[in-house]
C-alpha cells in the first residue's frame, strides 16, 4: 500500500484543480503559478502513482477512467481540508458571507441590512456583490442569491421569489403615456445583457406588440434604472430592482400589468456543507424582508390583463 507521505500535496491538488477546472491554463489562475508548473506537477505525480491521469488531446488534458475516480476523491479530500481550516480561522467564526449581484444588492439589499444587524448582533455579514457565480464548495460564500431559473449544477437552491417584470418610467414621462399604444412614441432604455424581453410583457398585456423608439443601451440594469429616473425613457424592471423607486415615487408603472419572466431569485447553498445557524437565520431573514417588500408592492396572483386599444 501507498503511503500518502510519499505524493506531494501540491502535485495533488494541481491534478485536483486541472480535472475541476478542466485546462492547465485556468489551474495555474487559481493556484497562482504557470501552466508549465502544473504541468510539471501532474507529471511528478504521475510517475509517483504510476498511473495516467490525463490523456493529452489537441483540446487539452482530459482525465483517463482512473483519473476521473482518482481526481473525484481528491476533491472530497481537499473540501474537508477547506473546511477544517476554516473551522480555525476565529476571523470567520461569525461571519456570514453572501454572494448577490451588484444590482439585487444595490437596489433592495443595502437598505435592509441594519434590520439584521438588528436581529443577529453576533453575525458579521460581508457582502460579495459580483455577477460571477460563486463556487461554494471551494469559496468562503455560505450562501448566494442568484436569478435564473435554479437548475445549477452541484447546488442546492430554494426559490426566493418568482420574477415578474413590467414598464417603469418617470411620472413626466408617465404622464405621456395614456394606452400602450403610446409606447410607439417613447424611447426604450435596455439592458443589453437581460434575460427578459418586452414581447412577454405585450402578451401578458393582451396587445400587440408596440415599436418603441430607440433609446440608449446599457451593460448594467443599475445604470438603465437610473437613466429611466432621470427621465430618459421607458425600461423592463422586476419588482426588487424597482420597489423601493416606485414606493417613494421616483417611478412609475403606468400600466399596472406585470407578466411572469420565467426566471426567480433563488437561495443557493453547498449541498456539501452543513448548514449553520448563520445561513438558517439568513434565509428566514430575507424571506421576511421580501414578503415584506411584496406587501407593500402589492404581489397579487396572475398578472392583469389590459384590453386591447
Amino acid at each position: 500500500m501507498r503511503s500518502l507521505n510519499a505524493f506531494h500535496l501540491n502535485g495533488l491538488r494541481a491534478v485536483e484543480t486541472v480535472a475541476r477546472r478542466g485546462s492547465l491554463l485556468a489551474a495555474a489562475e487559481e493556484l497562482g503559478v504557470s501552466p508549465s508548473a502544473v504541468s510539471q506537477q501532474i507529471q511528478r505525480t504521475e510517475r509517483q502513482l504510476e498511473r495516467t491521469l490525463f490523456e493529452r488531446t489537441r483540446n487539452g488534458l482530459v482525465p483517463t477512467e482512473f483519473g476521473s475516480l482518482f481526481t473525484m476523491r481528491l476533491s472530497s479530500g481537499f473540501r474537508e481540508l477547506a473546511q477544517a481550516v476554516t473551522l480555525a480561522d476565529r476571523d470567520t467564526a461569525n461571519t456570514l458571507v453572501v454572494s448577490v449581484a451588484p444590482a439585487f444588492a444595490s437596489k433592495w439589499l443595502l437598505a435592509r441590512l441594519s434590520r439584521h444587524f438588528a436581529l443577529h448582533p453576533g453575525v458579521l455579514l460581508r457582502i460579495d456583490a459580483s455577477v460571477q457565480l460563486a463556487d461554494l464548495d471551494r469559496s468562503d460564500v455560505d450562501i448566494a442569491v442568484r436569478l435564473g431559473k435554479g437548475s445549477w449544477p452541484g447546488v442546492r437552491a430554494e426559490l426566493l421569489l418568482e420574477q415578474e417584470i413590467f414598464p417603469v418610467c418617470a411620472p413626466s414621462v408617465a404622464a405621456t403615456l395614456k394606452t400602450v399604444e403610446d409606447l410607439a412614441t417613447a424611447w426604450s432604455i435596455d439592458d443589453e445583457s437581460s434575460m427578459i424581453t418586452w414581447d412577454s410583457w405585450f402578451e401578458a398585456a393582451g396587445v400587440a406588440p408596440v415599436a418603441m423608439q430607440q433609446g440608449a443601451t446599457f451593460t448594467d440594469p443599475l445604470l438603465c434604472l437610473e437613466s429611466v429616473i432621470a427621465g430618459h425613457g421607458v425600461m423592463l424592471a422586476w419588482q426588487l430592482l424597482a420597489a423601493d423607486a416606485l414606493a417613494d415615487g421616483r417611478l412609475v408603472a403606468p400600466f399596472g400589468v406585470r407578466a411572469a419572466s420565467g426566471l426567480g431569485y433563488w437561495l443557493v447553498i453547498s449541498p456539501n456543507r452543513p448548514e449553520n445557524i448563520k445561513v438558517r437565520n439568513f434565509k428566514k431573514w430575507i424571506r421576511a424582508e421580501i414578503a415584506e417588500t411584496m406587501e407593500q408592492f402589492g404581489s397579487g396572483g396572475s398578472p392583469a390583463r389590459l384590453s386591447p386599444p
